[in-house]
């Protein structure tokens, strides 16, 4: 790990890449988003997240152009290829067999999770929120995916930590309704508040699903300043990428 970049430890196959920007890579965004904002709809400068966009592309040597989304926090899944495009597809998660595809996830405190096959013929990639998580963008990413759960390989990327993620009863309902185990990953704050343990939601999500090769989690964006988070900063918030590509 450097201060720029993670690149996730997982036992992904030599054609799959991965990598997570922070918000002190090559960029030239300034305050409050200095300097490697990635995000268009964060109230940025375009031509600032533009130039950041070209210069994650050259640092990384990535074969396209990243893939990016219109992410609303639903359950839609695309499924993408290399060639370049201005078009970003409304969607939450996008796959990928072809070579050279840049799959691209922007967060800033909500869970990214990465996908690939153990024989590295297809990626994935999901914007898990909580309302995205609870509605199922995890399972609906994998329905897309042709390799069977038990062949595939996870990592949770940096979202906020359950210390200092807070929510409300309506939070912890939406899990707990359709699933009485999600309740061990709230812990009870004040009255009517809980602490929310993301990464172990999705975890146990994934589990329920058939993933057992689960890596990565540990972070929390709004305690480490390497990141950029929502709560923290509000809606002047950058975003971070987290990527997945196939070699060419």
């Amino acid at each position: 790990m450097t201060e720029s970049w993670i690149f996730p430890n997982w036992p992904a196959p030599p054609q799959v890449h991965a990598a997570v920007t922070t918000r002190l890579g090559p960029g030239v965004s300034s305050a409050p988003f200095e300097r490697f904002n990635l995000g268009l709809r964060s109230g940025d400068a375009a031509e600032a997240v533009m130039a950041n966009r070209g210069a994650l592309q050259q640092a990384l040597r990535l074969p396209a152009a990243p893939r990016w989304l219109q992410q609303v926090h639903g359950c839609g899944v695309a499924e993408l290829g290399p060639l370049p495009s201005t078009h970003e597809p409304q969607a939450d998660a996008a796959v990928s067999h072809i070579p050279g595809t840049v799959l691209a996830i922007l967060t800033a405190d909500c869970l990214p999770v990465l996908f690939c096959a153990d024989d590295g013929s297809e990626i994935g990639a999901a914007h898990a929120g909580w309302r995205g998580l609870a509605a199922g963008v995890l399972e609906a990413t994998l329905t897309q995916l042709e390799t069977p759960p038990a062949r595939l390989l996870a990592w949770l990327g940096p979202c906020i930590g359950a210390a200092s993620y807070e929510v409300g009863e309506e939070v912890r309902k939406a899990f707990v309704a359709s699933d009485d185990g999600a309740a061990a990953h709230f812990a009870p704050t004040r009255p009517g508040h809980w602490h929310c343990d993301l990464a172990a939601l999705a975890r146990q999500r994934l589990q329920a699903a058939g993933v057992q090769r689960i890596h990565g989690g540990g972070f929390d964006t709004l305690a480490d300043s390497r990141f950029y988070s929502y709560r923290r900063e509000g809606a002047r918030s950058g975003r971070f990428a987290s990527l997945v590509w196939l070699a060419e």
